[in-house]
């Protein structure tokens, strides 16, 4: 796979490895080293409505409770509030620009050349050219309508047959569905918008990829593309002989040794944390978790993946990369192991939304009402505050280096998303960590019970890798996918 480097640098003037970087802390507090902050979601309202004017012995008004000048100014106010609800249910990373008014078809596409990511487009009144005139289809809209929570307004009438159908018994609006409308609930906008955040911070993320971009299986050859292509997902490559060249100038530096030295034992120093191999594995898993974040740091890079994890990063580093994704995540970076691209888009995406770490997972089959999902990389930090108690080990199939077996917190909530090869189809459910077995299999292992038909979840299983995380953020999952055509299929949901 080809590589994406910053313009005008060649891969061997942005990775030149003649000189090592001067040496930063090993571990971090509070934000990571180079991490950007959240990307704003700009959020349009606008409210579109008219003022009637009577005529004799003719139909004059629209339905609607939007009559007069003052009705006018009171539902102004009442958007106010509307907008300070969500703005307290909604994503931290957004902003509400000021409350624009569309009367005509003027005035409604002056709005729609505004800058704003998303609009809440508070349909009152006005024909349909106003309300197509306001709706831009390469943003993202959404249609609010009062029936009880305030004065009912005309497109509670007709949204459906006018404006999403066109008169017609086909959709025919471009940019908008029947899960962009919203009745009365402001919350029901809040976690809506809280998708869009996790979407738009998903898109375009630049992800530095140890050892190049790959994807799982037969199946997934093609993610790598998908992901730039579908995800507008910025993939740096950089080679292992590279990472190895780097390791080497590392383990050279007495400096970065001490401080890898210091991490170690700072991080073993927990009563919550277990040391079953010997400390100098550790000791080298902090060598490597610091050329990772500088990695990270040179190439702009929020986000990283290990491609031939089980083999050749061994060799090259003198450990495993097991214990230094999961620190890595607990620092507020996203960090994957096996670089799997069919799975890594929606592990950006989960973290968008809920704001926690995430866990690239091996699943099994469902069976009995549970399933275990295991992997070497887990975080400790999964409510995204609290540090889980973990066993440092060996990485199972190699027996060598360091990795967590991170307990998860028993009867915790947790989304798991089964993302597909194609990027045509996800499935997600709810369940609850139920156990945490110690089998012959990768060291973070939970036994996860399901919120949904076991049966019904083996037939729908598709892909390989799942992630997972401490939240119930379904709907918003759903509903940023279906954004970029996915099909969504939620195994929890009723009916």
């Amino acid at each position: 796979m080809g590589c994406c480097m910053h313009e005008g640098m060649s891969r061997r003037q942005l990775f030149s490895t003649a000189a090592a970087p001067a040496a930063l802390p090993l571990v971090n507090a509070g934000v990571p080293v180079g991490l950007e902050s959240k990307r704003i979601l700009r959020v349009q309202p606008v409210l579109t409505y008219e003022i009637p004017k009577r005529r004799e012995g003719a139909s004059w008004r629209q339905w609607g409770g939007l009559q007069t000048e003052a009705e006018l100014n009171e539902e102004k106010a009442r958007i106010g509030r509307d907008l300070a609800v969500i703005k307290a249910k909604g994503p931290a990373s957004m902003e509400f620009l000021p409350l624009r008014e569309a009367a005509t078809v003027e005035q409604a596409k002056e709005v729609a050349q505004l800058g704003y990511d998303a609009a809440i487009i508070y349909g009152a009144g006005g024909n349909n050219r106003i309300l197509e005139a306001v709706t831009r289809p390469d943003r993202w809209n959404m249609i609010f309508i009062r029936h009880r929570s305030g004065p009912v307004y005309l497109w509670y009438e007709i949204v459906h047959p006018r404006y999403l159908r066109k008169t017609v018994d086909q959709y025919g609006q471009p940019g908008v569905t029947v899960e962009d409308i919203v009745i009365d609930e402001p919350g029901e906008i809040a976690w809506r918008l809280r998708a869009l955040s996790g979407l738009k911070n998903t898109l375009g993320r630049r992800v530095l990829c140890i050892g190049g971009a790959s994807g799982w299986g037969a199946g997934g050859r093609k993610a790598p593309q998908i992901a730039r292509d579908l995800w507008k997902l910025d993939l740096v490559e950089f080679s292992i002989p590279q990472l190895g060249e780097r390791m080497k100038t590392a383990y050279a530096d007495s400096k970065m040794m001490r401080e890898a030295q210091l991490a170690a034992g700072k991080y073993l120093s927990s009563k919550q944390v277990k040391l079953e191999v010997p400390k100098e594995s550790v000791e080298r898993a902090f060598v490597l978790t610091h050329v990772f974040r500088e990695l990270m740091k040179e190439t702009g890079s929020t986000a990283m993946t290990v491609n031939q994890c089980m083999g050749a990063i061994m060799g090259a580093s003198q450990t495993t990369a097991c214990l230094p994704l999961s620190v890595l995540n607990d620092e507020g970076y996203l960090a994957f192991c096996e670089s799997d691209f069919v799975v890594i888009p929606s592990g950006i995406l989960l973290n968008g939304i809920a704001g926690v770490p995430v866990f690239l997972n091996d699943p099994t089959y469902p069976h009995h009402g549970l399933v275990t999902i295991a992997h070497c990389t887990a975080p400790r930090r999964l409510d995204g505050k609290t540090d889980a108690p973990v066993r440092i080990l060996t990485h199972f199939e190699s027996d060598f280096g360091a990795s967590p077996k991170v307990e998860m917190r028993m009867g915790e909530k947790v989304t798991n998303i089964v993302p597909d090869f194609d990027a045509k189809k996800w499935v997600g459910f709810l369940g609850e960590v139920a156990g945490n077995p110690f089998m012959p299999i990768c060291r973070s292992q939970v036994d996860i019970g399901l919120n949904c038909s076991d049966q019904r979840l083996a037939e729908e299983m598709r892909g390989f890798h799942w992630m997972t995380s401490y939240t119930d953020a379904l709907k918003e999952t759903g509903y940023a996918v279906k954004k970029l055509g996915i099909e969504w299929l939620d195994l929890t949901a009723k009916g």
